[in-house]
């Protein structure tokens, strides 16, 4: 049977049918909670219930702690109702134009941005805009039914395109085709379907507070479409872009960043390398990268966070921004990298 669901404070109410998710069902009613991976592997989309029964699935006590647990809190995306139910979760506003399907879309081309991170760009059909907002995804539809998600590294679809940033995953179905590893290697020319936009990780036009871009390896990627979008609006926020990796060469599109400081003049840009070597010439930051913010900024109750990248970044940033820096938990927003390997790890 069907059950009601009320959200809080919106006192918004959408109807969830047999085998549907909390986050699915509301969804498809057009109320968008904040949402990422979908598979229980991040804890974006985490609401509490306040009241009703339910079935959480597994994926809670691997990703909340046991305090949240014992106050309700659970997985929007993998919560089945039993009952009626009272939940509290902020709502995203989405444009009215934008519109999720499926299409089909050619790769115009493969251009290597670091030794395992390639950037697609893909025609999209001509018939109608694709339209998104910088910081979502799409999804690509692989041919056994399967789902590739890969962040927009665009502000908009010029001329019906987009770019997308993909590091290859030794061993990855998708990611071993982009870099053409394997008897099937993707190249131009090649149609591949997929679903977007997809996520509710965008910029809130409406909040003032300065804002902190935390990014690990190709989690810049939506970043850099947020920053596209603020120099199409003349968006004058302060902002400071915190983007960590590995080497040097993990930090692909610094010469970006410092163009972008030239027309945004309250963007300020933090690199930070968590295993420089003596050979790299490197003097900038070294160590976490999230911890590189809370050093810079001990308090960030006047700040509004966007982080993508790794799940243990992002959860790891979670957890001490709001537990140690006084961030308020409704002005982190995150989109979490994850991989089927996590996805995998996470259904065991």
């Amino acid at each position: 049977m069907s059950f009601k669901v009320t959200v809080l404070p919106a006192n918004r109410e959408f109807t969830v049918e047999p085998g549907q998710t909390v986050l699915d069902a509301a969804l498809a009613a057009g109320i968008v909670l904040p949402y990422s991976c979908r598979n229980g592997t991040c804890s974006t989309c985490a609401g509490q219930v306040l009241s009703g029964e339910y079935d959480a699935g597994p994926a809670p006590a691997r990703i909340l702690d046991a305090a949240d647990l014992a106050r309700g809190h659970t997985l929007l995306c993998q919560a089945r109702p039993s009952s009626d139910l009272v939940i509290e979760a902020r709502e995203v506003r989405m444009a009215d134009d934008i519109v999720v399907r499926k299409m089909p879309v050619r790769v115009l081309s493969l251009e290597p941005l670091a030794p395992d991170v390639m950037e697609i760009t893909l025609q999209l059909p001509s018939a109608e805009a694709f339209r998104f907002q910088p910081g979502q995804y799409l999804e690509f539809i692989l041919k056994d039914g399967s789902r590739r998600s890969y962040s927009m590294a665009c502000g908009q679809a010029d001329e019906h395109r987009v770019r997308l940033h993909v590091r290859h995953m030794p061993g990855g179905l998708f990611t071993s085709r982009v870099f053409g590893v394997g008897a099937e290697p993707l190249k131009p020319r090649e149609i591949l379907r997929i679903e977007g936009p997809l996520g509710a990780f965008f910029l809130d036009p409406d909040d003032p507070r300065p804002i902190i871009f935390l990014a690990s390896g190709t989690g810049f990627a939506p970043i850099r479409a947020m920053v596209e979008g603020m120099l199409a609006r003349g968006d004058t926020r302060p902002a400071t872009l915190y983007w960590g990796g590995r080497r040097p060469a993990d930090l692909y599109q610094r010469a970006l960043v410092s163009e972008w400081q030239s027309q945004l003049p309250g963007l300020h840009f933090v690199p930070v390398l968590s295993e420089a070597e003596p050979g790299d010439g490197w003097t900038g930051r070294t160590g976490w990268v999230h911890q590189a913010v809370m050093e810079d900024v001990p308090d960030l109750s006047g700040h509004q966070v966007y982080a993508c990248g790794s799940p243990a970044m992002v959860e790891a940033a979670r957890r001490d921004f709001v537990g140690q820096c006084g961030l308020s938990p409704e002005a982190f927003h995150a989109d979490a990298f994850t991989s089927a390997a996590d996805r995998v790890g996470a259904e065991a």
